[in-house]
């Protein structure tokens, strides 16, 4: 791939707009005129659509492209596959083809696709993925690579599902689910987050489908993407989503409240602002939180918590993703990523924490404790019917007992 310092961003076969980087690497974004004056719409909250440029000296628009691309040891790992430069703009460049949200970023002289092409996985192809913990880039060969970024520090695969066979996206070809596998020392994670999801669901949160696949030592989850639908000719539509480190223009290095990102009251007010159903929204936002604190998800950050844009008008709450009892996990930090009423603790959260967040969010403290009450009871009542359906889909699986341990000394901890 020969270097750039420009970059074209693509909303289906429409240009959005240009990236840019300075000497130093840092990353710029203006509209193009065409999407100016068409009917295009603001890609974030931060970056309103207008003519001005978003140069690079303020650091919006590296935030938010910065936020579309893995982090951690995953980012790395595809840095040293793809044998690039484990910046930004590199990445952007190798791998923004297929994004969270309905962007494409291509390089400049490159258009979109006419014809997405896909790669039938086979049981082998599967088999090594699953052994390589979702390292597609070593599997491809360099002139069949896919361009497939997805944030966060999980192992995850974003593929194409079409009659129960997994096909791996080429190019920027849109993907309808994504397979996240087992760490090294992690090897319950897929498992974990099936039933935490399914446990948020049994209690009204509205969250994403996923579904355990594999058996023995090859578990991995299966979840279908909320920013992609099926048309009725079976092709991917996508839909324009941001984190909520997009939205309130905050680095991916700045998703826990305590590294100096946002606080949880900032979070319900984006939603109160932003959202075409604010009330349910909102709602649903402070059940989240609750739920996190009582099923032992200390992970719940703002990388966590998405918008969802469906078409140009009407903005939501996504489904919530993401959901795992962390706390079932050894050597993971067990304090929140938002506090509760300044507190960071699951274990020593009191009443008056919970009425400083209610007083913080602008809501009647009494309100408050009522939704912690009924989230209280609903868990309490969901847990033996969603792991009685959790083991007759998946078979017995004792591991989850640790997290019915935790969920059951949270649920006391928290009787009045």
């Amino acid at each position: 791939m020969i270097p750039s310092d420009r970059l074209a961003v693509w909303y289906e076969h429409r240009i959005v707009g240009e990236l840019w980087r300075n000497a130093t690497g840092a990353i710029g974004f203006r509209y193009a005129h065409d999407w100016l004056e068409s009917d295009g719409f603001a890609i974030s909250r931060s970056m309103p659509l207008e003519a001005q440029e978003f140069p690079p000296e303020t650091g919006t628009a590296h935030r938010w492209f910065a936020n579309l691309l893995p982090e951690g040891g995953v980012r790395e790992q595809i840095a040293r596959d793809l044998k690039l430069p484990n910046s930004d703009f590199a990445l952007l460049q190798a791998i923004g083809g297929e994004c969270a949200g309905a962007l494409s970023i291509l390089p400049i002289d490159q258009l979109p696709s006419e014809n997405y092409q896909y790669t039938l996985l086979s049981e082998e192809d599967l088999s090594q993925l699953i052994a390589r913990r979702g390292q597609i880039y070593a599997l491809e060969s360099p002139d069949h690579r896919p361009r497939l970024s997805l944030a966060g520090a999980q192992n995850k695969c974003p593929v194409l599902l079409r009659e129960h066979r997994y096909y791996l996206p080429q190019g920027e070809a849109p993907s309808s689910h994504i397979l996240k596998f087992e760490l090294a020392d992690y090897r319950n994670l897929p498992a974990y987050e099936t039933f935490t999801t399914e446990l948020a669901k049994a209690v009204g949160l509205p969250v994403v489908d996923i579904t355990l696949c594999g058996s023995g030592r090859n578990r991995f989850a299966q979840v279908t993407r909320y920013d992609r639908q099926l048309s009725n000719s079976g092709t991917v539509i996508r839909w324009h989503q941001e984190d909520f480190c997009q939205a309130l223009d905050y680095g991916h290095e700045q998703k826990y409240q305590e590294h100096g990102g946002s606080s949880f009251a900032q979070c319900f007010r984006l939603v109160q602002s932003v959202s075409g159903e604010p009330a349910t929204d909102a709602l649903n936002l402070i059940r989240w939180q609750i739920f996190n604190v009582l099923a032992g998800n200390s992970d719940g950050h703002a990388k966590n918590l998405s918008l969802l844009h469906l078409g140009r008008t009407e903005t939501r709450l996504a489904p919530f993703y993401d959901l795992i009892c962390t706390r079932a996990l050894p050597r993971i930090d067990t304090r929140l990523a938002f506090d509760i009423g300044g507190n960071r603790d699951p274990v020593r959260i009191t009443p008056d924490n919970w009425d400083m967040l209610a007083s913080a969010c602008g809501i009647q403290p009494r309100f408050l404790r009522v939704q912690l009450r009924v989230m209280r009871e609903s868990l309490e009542a969901a847990i033996d019917p969603v792991l009685d359906a959790f083991s007759s889909l998946y078979g017995d699986y004792p591991a989850l007992q640790r997290i019915v341990r935790i969920l059951r000394q949270q649920l006391r901890r928290t009787q009045p």
